[in-house]
C-alpha cells in the first residue's frame, strides 16, 4: 500500500515537471516566432516552407550617373595650372630621389644563471632615402641611415637596384655621402640657396616613408633657425609630412632645387614614432659645404674655439653679475686651445663674435663651426663689469678633438696617465642624440696604440656605463674609469654603436706617477 502511494506521488511530480517544461518551450517558441515576424519574415519562411532567397531572380536597379564635372575648367583656371605645375615638379625631381636599404649586424651580450657570458649576433635591416647630386652617382643621405652598416643598396626610381659605398660622413651634422656603383647615367638635383628661404614658402618633401617607395608631400617652411644641438646647425622646421624612412630625402622648392635634407621629426610617442606636423631639415648651404669637403678632403672641416659655454640663465646671471639675457657664458676653457691662448676665462660672457652680436649659446657655436680654419676673429667679452676685446685664431675641430695630449678634465698627471693608456676622449651627447633616446657620453677620439684602440672602440661610439653603472657626464665617466682602472680593478665599459651594444673589458692600469697614490 505504501509502495503504491509512493509511485503515485512520483508520477504526479513527473507530470508537473513535464507540464512546466512544456510551458517554457511554448513561451520560447512564441517569442522566437514573434521576433522573426518583426524582422519581416512570414510564417512559411520561418518553418522553411517559403521560397528560398537564392531562387529569387535578381532584378537590376535603375541608376543614372552624372557625366559632367560640377565646375567647368575655365572656372578653376588657376587651380588647373597649379595642379599641372605640381605634377610637372614631381616628374622632374622624383627620378633623382633614391630608396636606401641597409644591412647591419646587431650584437647582444647574454649571461646565464651561472655567470657565463656569450655574444649573439643577428642581422638587422634598415631603410632610408637619399638624393643624387652629381652625374657620377654621388648620393647625399643622413649619417644615421648608413651608420655602421655592412651593406648599402640603392634603388632608383626606375626600379633598378645597385650597391653603394660610403665616401665620407659628418656625424655632427648627420650627413653622409655614398656613391652608387653602376656604370650608367644619373640625373642629379641642384642645390638652392638656403639663405633665401623664407618662413611660409611652399616646399615639397620627397622620400621613402615606411619603405613604400618614392612619395612626395607638400607643406611650408614653418620656422627657421631651429637649433636642436650645437652641431645640428640652424634647421628648417616644416609641416610637410615626414615619416620614418624619409630620413635623407630632399626638401625642395618650387624650382625643384634642394633647400634642405630631411633629418628628424618631433614625436611625443617614442614607441610609435609618426609625423605630428613638426619635421626638421638641414639647410642646403650647410649640406653643400659638407659635401664638398667630404669629396675633396674625405671629411668635414669645422672651426674650433675650445670653450664650453652655457646659455644666460638666472643662475649664471647671479654668478657673473651680467643682467642681459643675450650672450653665452663661458663655463670652461680648454687648456691649450684658441680660447685659452686668447685670454678667455671662465665666467666671461661672450657678447660678440667676429663683429656679430651673440644671441645665444647655439648661435655662438653655429658661427664658430662655420668659421674658416686659420681665420683670426675678434671676441667681445664682458668681464667683471667691463667690456673687453680679445682675438682668437680658429683651428680644425677634428684635429683639436683628436689631440689627446691635454687632459680634458685638468686632472693630476697620474690620472692623466691612466686616461691616456686607456685612450678614450669623450664629450657630451648632442641634443639630437638625446632626442633619439641615447644616454651616456660620446667618444670624440681614440689614442693610437691605446687599450681602447686595441679593443675596437671608435670615434662616434657612445659609452653608456662603467662597471654596469650608467654615466651621465664626461666628468662622471672619467671619475669612474680612472678610479676603477687606476685602482687596480678590471673595468668594463658599455659601448653602443648604432643598434649594436656590448661590453668592453679593460685590465687594471698601473700608476707610474706617485702623486696619484
Amino acid at each position: 500500500m505504501v509502495r503504491q502511494r509512493s509511485l503515485t506521488l512520483m508520477n504526479d511530480g513527473f507530470r508537473r515537471f513535464l507540464a512546466l517544461l512544456f510551458v517554457f518551450a511554448l513561451a520560447f517558441a512564441v517569442v522566437f516566432v514573434f521576433r522573426r515576424v518583426q524582422g519581416g519574415e512570414g510564417l512559411l519562411d520561418i518553418f522553411g516552407l517559403g521560397k528560398s532567397n537564392n531562387s529569387i531572380e535578381f532584378k537590376p536597379e535603375r541608376f543614372t550617373l552624372r557625366q559632367d564635372a560640377p565646375l567647368a575648367i575655365d572656372d578653376v583656371e588657376v587651380l588647373r595650372r597649379l595642379d599641372n605645375e605640381y605634377a610637372r615638379l614631381s616628374r622632374a625631381v622624383v627620378p633623382s630621389v633614391v630608396s636606401i636599404d641597409t644591412v647591419g649586424v646587431k650584437r647582444e651580450r647574454l649571461r646565464n644563471l651561472f655567470g657565463q657570458e656569450w655574444e649573439r649576433r643577428y642581422p638587422v635591416n634598415g631603410i632610408g632615402s637619399g638624393v643624387i647630386v652629381t652625374e657620377e652617382g654621388h648620393v647625399i643621405t643622413n649619417h644615421h641611415v648608413i651608420a655602421d652598416k655592412t651593406k648599402i643598396r640603392v634603388t632608383l626610381n626606375d626600379g633598378q637596384s645597385y650597391p653603394a659605398r660610403l665616401i665620407g660622413e659628418d656625424r655632427g651634422l648627420d650627413i653622409a655621402v655614398i656613391r652608387i656603383e653602376a656604370d650608367r647615367d644619373f640625373v642629379p638635383l641642384s642645390f638652392g640657396d638656403s639663405h633665401r628661404v623664407q618662413t611660409g614658402q611652399l616646399v615639397f618633401a620627397i622620400g621613402n616613408p615606411f619603405g613604400l617607395g618614392e612619395t612626395i608631400t607638400q607643406g611650408i617652411i614653418s620656422a627657421k633657425e631651429r637649433s636642436i644641438s650645437d652641431t645640428q646647425r640652424d634647421l628648417f622646421q616644416t609641416d610637410a609630412a615626414i615619416n620614418p624612412g624619409n630620413s635623407g630625402g630632399p626638401l625642395v622648392n618650387l624650382l625643384g632645387e634642394i633647400i634642405g635634407i630631411n633629418v628628424a621629426i618631433y614625436s611625443p610617442d617614442t614607441r610609435n614614432r609618426g609625423f605630428h606636423g613638426v619635421g626638421f631639415s638641414i639647410p642646403a648651404n650647410d649640406v653643400q659645404e659638407t659635401f664638398l669637403q667630404i669629396v675633396e678632403r674625405g671629411r668635414p672641416i669645422r672651426g674650433y674655439l675650445g670653450v664650453e659655454a652655457w646659455p644666460m640663465t638666472q643662475r649664471w646671471s647671479e654668478a657673473t653679475g651680467y643682467r642681459n639675457k643675450k650672450g653665452a657664458v663661458v663655463a670652461r676653457v680648454t687648456p691649450g686651445g684658441p680660447a685659452s691662448a686668447a685670454g678667455l676665462e671662465a665666467y666671461d660672457v661672450i657678447l660678440g663674435y667676429d663683429g656679430i652680436d651673440v644671441e645665444s649659446r647655439a648661435h655662438l657655436f653655429s658661427m664658430i663651426q662655420r668659421t674658416k680654419v686659420g681665420k683670426r676673429v675678434e671676441l667681445t667679452v664682458w668681464r667683471n663689469g667691463q667690456t673687453r676685446r680679445l682675438a682668437a685664431t680658429i683651428i680644425d675641430a677634428e684635429e683639436a678633438e683628436n689631440d689627446l695630449r691635454e687632459d680634458p678634465e685638468g686632472r693630476s698627471p697620474s690620472d692623466q696617465e691612466v686616461a691616456s693608456r686607456i685612450g678614450i676622449r669623450v664629450g657630451a651627447l648632442s641634443q639630437m642624440e638625446l632626442m633619439r633616446g641615447y644616454r651616456g657620453v660620446v667618444v670624440r677620439g681614440v689614442i693610437a696604440g691605446s687599450l681602447a684602440e686595441e679593443r675596437g672602440i671608435r670615434r662616434g661610439d657612445i659609452i653608456t656605463m662603467v662597471n654596469n653603472v650608467s654615466v651621465s657626464s664626461t666628468g662622471d665617466f672619467y671619475a669612474r674609469l680612472i678610479a676603477s682602472a687606476g685602482g687596480g680593478q678590471p673595468t668594463t665599459v658599455g659601448v653602443l654603436r648604432g643598434i649594436e651594444q656590448w661590453l668592453v673589458a679593460f685590465p687594471p692600469v698601473e700608476r707610474r706617477n706617485g702623486d696619484g697614490e
